[in-house]
């Protein structure tokens, strides 16, 4: 049987939009406790070299605190979702074995509920998906791509938006690679069962988020951002068209590679990053299994507590 959440055995997640503190709350709580490994749950993060604008632990943090799911593949690289949940399957199964506990921490919800709820991800069609891709770029490519999904996957189609190209094409790319509907492939996200998880969160607050993601880029920007995206760009194996998405790279490859001022850049990076943490606290708050942070209440005692 597993165990319930909340049991000392039972791992931790601590979630929340970027820039709400999450990573120095884990931290705290790791140096604290000893026995605690960090588990990133980070897209981005996963990338080598890409290392500034993803907020990524320094090295001497990562030596004086077992981290995971950092630095896993070249930039060059795609990374599925379906690659990273087997990769952290091994980290929970190691930290497990050592007899130490583990805290994940991070703000990619899709990769959260894939280790947290195990989900059962279909596989990829890159032919099919390169097509639907093509098909995308033309004039009122993604309307004609949702008509589509509708006709084939009704449910999968009501549970998107008709401009969501990424949801749209991938959930084609399913129901055409695979012969079943999209939606066939587990309960989907809106439904959450029990897990052996104990989810705690730290709410959104735009009055402390907001100044933060500015301030974080030009802090991002003295500790060499540019230099850094300079030199991804410059590789001569290239970025993965998911790398290349990253917020803070996306918007400075432009400057490096299309000339485009670097302040018009930067203020497009920050204000897409504020528009993610708003969409990221719309994704955690829907869940029920979430322990939200009490006003009056202390954010390491709350993971502490969860322990």
């Amino acid at each position: 049987m597993p165990e319930e959440p909340g049991s000392p055995a039972a791992p931790v997640a601590l979630v929340g939009s970027t820039a709400s503190g999450k990573s120095a709350v884990a931290l705290a709580v790791a140096r604290r406790m000893g026995d605690v490994e960090i588990v990133s749950i980070d897209s981005m993060c996963v990338y080598k070299t890409m290392d500034i604008a993803t907020a990524k632990p320094s090295l001497a943090v990562q030596a004086e605190v077992r981290h995971h799911l950092i630095d896993l593949v070249d930039p060059s690289e795609e990374f599925t979702v379906s690659e990273f949940q087997r990769a952290a399957r091994d980290a929970l199964g190691k930290i497990a074995a050592r007899g130490h506990r583990a805290l994940l921490v991070g703000g990619t919800g899709l990769y959260l509920r894939a280790v947290v709820d195990d989900l059962t991800l279909p596989g990829r069609w890159p032919e099919v998906a390169t097509e639907l891709e093509r098909e995308a770029q033309d004039p009122g490519g993604v309307a004609l791509l949702y008509d589509r999904l509708s006709g084939l996957d009704p449910l999968a189609a009501s549970r998107t938006t008709p401009t969501n190209r990424r949801r749209i094409v991938r959930a084609l790319e399913v129901t055409i690679g695979s012969g079943s509907p999209f939606s066939s492939f587990g309960p989907g996200l809106g439904a959450y069962p029990a897990t052996r998880f104990a989810l705690v969160g730290l709410p959104f607050d735009p009055a402390v988020v907001d100044p933060r993601i500015a301030e974080r880029f030009d802090r991002w920007l003295d500790e060499g951002l540019v230099d850094e995206v300079r030199a991804l760009s410059g590789r001569p194996a290239g970025l993965s068209r998911t790398a290349r998405q990253a917020l803070g790279y996306k918007e400075l490859l432009a400057h490096v590679e299309e000339g485009i001022p670097l302040d018009d850049c930067v203020a497009e990076a920050v204000r897409r990053t504020r528009s993610f943490a708003r969409r990221q606290w719309a994704w955690f708050r829907r869940d029920p299994r979430v322990r939200w942070l009490g006003p009056t209440e202390h954010p390491v005692d709350l993971v502490l507590g969860a322990l």
